[in-house]
């Protein structure tokens, strides 16, 4: 279905492709804790141009959601945004705006898919009340428009049924429907930037690709800016424009999306790719896994955070902390000491393998199945 039908206030949010919207500039989240303070996104730095799609890709607990919810303004009571810490979106500095305006921020101008469908809708208002609070507040439509907007939403994310889904509570739903219902309420007024956190979590592989279909439409014909977040390396291999691989609240690697997954510099983003499983592998074949578990962020030990799993670590891995450094004449950034595909990196894991075991005291491992 065309995207003219989504919202009639859509007109009035496109923007040329490759305008700046989103520009996060030395993004420092942390939280209060009992232990300590966790810091759970350490120093991010990203821009998302109208038209174009960011994927950021990490396993549990790499800073992802924190980053997405940093940029929404949603973040828990007891986490601190460091000063020096700058969001700005289309001129904007989202830090330093009031809830109340923020309020008006949400759903026209930043949409966010959440990642638990299950608690992502209030359970005493029926499925049609919200979608057209949303409708009737952003985009002042009549009662009856908007329960006709509604309706049409529910259908355009893959609902069956949808008018008589409206007058349905959020119980009365699987899982998988209240996803697709919390996608139409955050595409429903054509937002400059919808921000997907594990957007197809709870669907069928079928209602995947509809779902990331309809999202890509939309970002194509009304320019808007899309961070996708996800575990699926798949999914962003063929969704966006650029990746940004995550650990332990850092970009560690950040590339055009082809060029990233053809010269991989980062050995945990190689990790990342190595463990997808493929058609070729032989059957009842164990995955490759990295060894260990992502650090603790509470005072965390100088140095890289990935060094105590890296089968390249050096003994420099383990007292100075790698940045964020493009490749000369390339938009391929990577931090590390010893990137792969280097003389560098090439020495270090050859050194490591002879040894047997890496700076860390990490026995030496290779995940290389490609």
């Amino acid at each position: 279905m065309s995207i003219e039908t989504v919202a009639p206030k859509a007109a009035d949010n496109r923007m040329i492709v490759g305008t700046p919207l989103l520009e996060v500039r030395n993004l420092q989240v942390w939280f209060d804790t009992p232990r300590g303070d966790v810091r759970a996104v350490g120093g991010v730095d990203l821009d998302i141009e109208a038209g174009r799609a960011v994927g950021i890709v990490g396993e549990s607990g790499s800073g992802k959601s924190v980053l997405s919810r940093a940029i929404m303004r949603i973040l828990a009571r007891n986490a601190n945004v460091l000063p020096g810490s700058e969001i700005r979106f289309n001129g904007m500095d989202l830090t330093k705006v009031s809830p109340k305006k923020n309020k008006h921020l949400w759903g026209v101008d930043l949409a966010m898919v959440f990642q638990d469908p299950m608690t992502s809708l209030t359970p005493v208002l029926t499925i049609g009340s919200q979608l057209t609070e949303t409708l009737r507040y952003h985009l002042h439509l009549s009662r009856a428009a908007a329960k006709e907007e509604a309706i049409r939403l529910l259908g355009l994310v893959g609902i069956p049924e949808p008018a008589t889904r409206f007058d349905q509570y959020p119980h009365n739903l699987s899982g998988g429907m209240r996803q697709r219902v919390t996608i139409a309420l955050a595409i429903s007024c054509s937002p400059k930037l919808l921000i997907a956190d594990e957007p197809t979590t709870a669907l069928d592989v079928t209602v995947q690709q509809q779902i990331l279909d309809l999202l890509s439409d939309l970002q194509r014909k009304s320019g808007m800016g899309l961070m996708l977040i996800t575990h699926d390396l798949g999914v962003v291999a063929g969704r966006t424009d650029t990746v940004a691989v995550m650990y332990a609240g850092r970009i560690v690697e950040k590339a055009p999306t082809p060029e990233l997954f053809e010269r991989m510099r980062h050995p945990y983003t190689r990790a990342l790719v190595d463990a997808i499983p493929r058609l070729s592998h032989p059957g009842q074949m164990d995955l490759p896994a990295l060894p260990g578990r992502p650090p603790v962020v509470i005072d965390p030990p100088p140095g890289c955070a990935f060094a105590p799993r890296c089968p390249s670590a050096q003994p420099k891995c383990l007292v100075q902390t790698p940045v964020l450094e493009s490749t000369p004449g390339t938009d391929h950034s990577v931090a590390c000491f010893f990137p792969l595909g280097t003389p560098a990196g090439d020495a270090a894991r050859q050194a490591n393998a002879a040894a047997g075991t890496t700076a860390a005291g990490t026995v030496f491992y290779t995940t290389d199945v490609i």
